[in-house]
Order: structure tokens, then sequence, then C-alpha cells
């Protein structure tokens, strides 16, 4: 089993695994309807930052990256716990020398997920720059890789 490039046909599989996490978590608020999910699964699709990876019956679980910023990574929960999360990530990690995500401070399962995965905490926002307006941390991998400077004009 390994991840594979996500095309258009897959988006409403690729809703129905984001959905079963945003949904279904009390804390998280509902700022995007499911018209607009679907748009930027669309999008994201089309740019190619988005692999799956399948189990037994389908699309079990899918990360969105582009170059080192992991936008998201969602597991079925038919499937969470099997080890899909890691495989997705360890996709990602052959394909970048670094990887850089935000996680919701209050989503303690997916903080202790990425540390586990090598992930290490950068700094902590109050949640100005995320959808959902909720405070978060920047994790890295490698933890001792620093993020390249701009170049200066």
């Amino acid at each position: 089993m390994s991840p594979s490039p996500a095309r258009l046909r897959h988006v409403p599989q690729l809703a129905a695994i984001l959905w079963s996490f945003t949904r279904d978590t009390p804390w998280l608020p509902q700022v995007r309807s499911r018209r607009t999910d679907l748009g930027l699964l669309t999008k994201v699709v089309r740019r190619g930052w988005v692999r799956l990876i399948r189990d037994g019956r389908g699309p079990a679980g899918f990360i969105a990256r582009d170059g080192a910023r992991v936008h998201a990574i969602y597991v079925h929960p038919r499937a969470r716990g099997k080890g899909l999360g890691r495989l997705l990530l360890d996709d990602a990690k052959s394909c970048a020398d670094r990887l850089e995500l935000y996680v919701v401070q209050a989503n303690k399962p997916a903080r202790q997920f990425y540390a586990a995965q090598g992930f290490a905490e950068v700094s902590r926002s109050s949640g100005v720059g995320n959808d959902e307006s909720l405070p978060d941390i920047l994790m890295v991998w490698p933890p001792h890789k620093p993020a390249p400077e701009k170049a200066m004009t």
C-alpha cells in the first residue's frame, strides 16, 4: 500500500474523509460550506498537491502538500491507527528535504502523531492566519534543518 496522485474523480471521496474529521470534531468551528470544501479540494487536486492512500474499501486518507508545506493530512475513521498517516508522511519525506505544517493546539492527538513522526515545534501563534482562528503550532521536519532564508533584493 503506497500513496498515489489523487485525480478529480477522487474529490468526493476526499471530501468525505475531510468531513469525517471536520464535521465530527466538537471543538472545531465550521467555517466553510461543503461546496467551498469541494472547490478547494478540486483546486489542490488539479495543482497536483494531493496524494491519497487506499485500503480495501477505496481512498482511506490523503495529504495535500505544496513543496515543503503540508496543508492537510486526513485519514478516514475506519482506517485510523493502521499506519496510513505515517505512510503518507513517509512518502512526503521521500520527496522533500524539509516539511512544515501547522497543527491546531487543541488537537493533541495530531500533535502527538507529528512528534512521533519526527516533527518538532518551532513556534506558536494565536491562530490569526488560519481559517478557524484557533491557536496553532508550526512544526517542522527534520527538527534541526532551518527554513531557507529569503533572498535579499
